[in-house]
């Protein structure tokens, strides 16, 4: 497939203005799926999680999950919507080898919640309010993995393998209303709208928030007007984008993508897209199907879904701090700069620095380890950075640094130690004698060594030279096996050679 011709960004705003509108599917945590018993475990075996309810069988029939109404109203009055007295659930009609029933149960024209808005801040500061038209209950679908080709992609595949276990897992869809005024800001708006989601959700606690798992997938529409111009262009439906920065780079791919063919007298096609992480691009899916095609209708086997407005207000007394709020705490509390606050929100370490914090460490401490070391260990391992040490461990690890046990590197050796499972950080240094040697006795010995085996550095220290203390500093160090605190070593030995040792 030839690669797509592509105008430069800068150029492509010039001439055009991007109008934006996210559709942001959020798997929910409950226990079991949204119209059945069957265990909502991610992970599982192939197949093992379905019943004849989520695999379309004759005679199966729904029911609908109450925690998953909860969460789905939670939801929707942190985005500020109206929850609706009543709301209905209906058949979205498609074919497709991962909706058995060839139909997926789903809302439409009357969604649980409706008519919301979440507010933004950008890098730069600045603030881009999203309205939201709806957010609706439906299903998931199955999962397809196309064996056979190079890219994974049901493109080149030879044949493809359906798994049931996440058909029927509760989703809500958020969806926005059109966005626009966007412009050069726009990849970034889609990154940091679709984080706030995940941070929001997360907060909420309905949903594990995943992005690796497809708890959270995006689909970004785009399209192009040309300057001056009121009448909207063409859209695309870039689907299920994964990550943060995908949802950047898909945006801005398309804005470029579309205004090359614009600017050169072409059309663009009303249609869904891949994205290709590997390429940075997107491809063809298949036309994008309007309302109608999918021929909703009312759910015949489910009753409509009437909250009481007490409960609704019960819900809404449960909300957490908004992700928003929470942020400008955070920064004040912990009185970073912008950039090191940044760092944090950006590699997703918010909560596990703020329970860090709460164990008792510094933020500046907190901060290092989980964006240093920590980070380091969890890509090397390609998993995620919270997974694999506690906030109390490394808080612990702080309190043994700040109370002269350990050196960084010796706490590097501990947590790698504590990592591996072998226990709480005091236990890691126990168990592996990694403690600070802190006996002056034990010091003045090994320096002695060193200086008897480099008779001249005390004679350079003496002449003014101090760098030379270095040599035996490092000699100490080896000697210690790096048990020993280099800036008391280093005290040890301008005083021996003031002191005509």
């Amino acid at each position: 497939m030839a690669a797509a011709k592509l105008m430069d960004y800068d150029t492509a705003l010039e001439l055009f203005e991007p109008v934006l509108g996210f559709e942001v599917h959020v798997e929910l945590n409950t226990t079991t799926k949204m119209f059945c018993g069957c265990s909502n475990a991610f992970g599982q075996g192939a197949n093992t999680n379905t019943c004849p309810t989520c695999l379309g069988l004759p005679g199966g029939l729904p029911q609908v999950n109450k925690k998953a109404i909860e969460s789905s109203i939670r939801l929707g009055l942190a985005l500020g919507c109206s929850i609706a007295e009543t709301s209905r659930f209906a058949r979205k009609n498609y074919f497709y080898p991962d909706t058995p029933k060839n139909f997926q149960t789903s809302q439409y024209d009357e969604p649980i919640a409706y008519d919301g808005s979440i507010t933004i801040e950008l890098e730069s500061g600045r603030a881009v309010t999203v309205a939201i038209e709806r957010a609706h209950m439906e299903e998931d679908a199955g999962k397809l993995t196309h064996v056979g080709g190079s890219t994974g992609r049901i493109q080149g595949a030879d044949y493809s393998l359906v798994d049931f276990n996440r058909g029927g897992v509760p989703l809500v869809e958020i969806v926005t209303k059109m966005i626009e005024g966007a412009e050069a800001d726009a990849p970034e708006v889609g990154r940091t709208y679709v984080a706030v989601i995940r941070e929001l959700v997360k907060a909420l606690g309905i949903s594990n928030a995943r992005m690796e798992e497809g708890n959270v997938r995006c689909d970004a529409n785009v399209s192009l007007r040309p300057r001056g111009s009121s009448v909207l262009g063409t859209r695309t439906e870039t689907k299920n984008v994964n990550s943060l920065r995908s949802v950047e780079r898909a945006v801005r791919y398309e804005i470029q993508r579309q205004a090359a063919i614009l600017a050169a007298g072409g059309t663009i096609t009303q249609e869904t897209r891949h994205w290709h992480e590997d390429s940075g691009t997107t491809s063809a899916g298949r036309p994008k199907s309007d309302a109608d095609d999918y021929r909703y209708f009312p759910e015949p086997d489910l009753v409509p879904v009437a909250p009481s407005r007490e409960w609704v207000e019960e819900l809404r007394a449960t909300l957490p701090e908004p992700p928003a709020a929470r942020r400008k705490r955070l920064a004040t509390d912990w009185g970073f700069t912008a950039l090191e606050f940044q760092d944090v929100a950006n590699a997703d370490l918010l909560d596990v620095v703020e329970a860090t914090v709460a164990a008792g460490a510094s933020p500046a401490a907190a901060r290092k380890w989980w964006t240093g070391e920590i980070a380091r260990l969890a890509n090397a391992q390609g998993v995620d950075a919270s997974t694999l040490v506690s906030p109390e461990h490394v808080a612990a690890l702080a309190r043994l640094i700040d109370d002269g046990t350990l050196t960084d590197r010796l706490a590097r050796q501990v947590l790698e130690g504590v990592i591996a499972g072998e226990g709480s950080p005091q236990e890691v240094v126990d168990a592996r004698g990694l403690a600070v040697v802190s006996d002056d006795g034990a010091l003045i010995a090994a320096i002695d060594e060193a200086l008897a085996a480099q008779p001249d550095v005390l004679e350079k220290i003496r002449d003014g030279k101090v760098q030379a203390a270095g040599a035996v500093i490092g000699a100490v160090m080896k000697a210690m096996k790096g048990q020993a605190d280099a800036a008391r070593v280093r005290e040890l030995v301008l005083e021996r050679a003031s002191a005509g040792v």
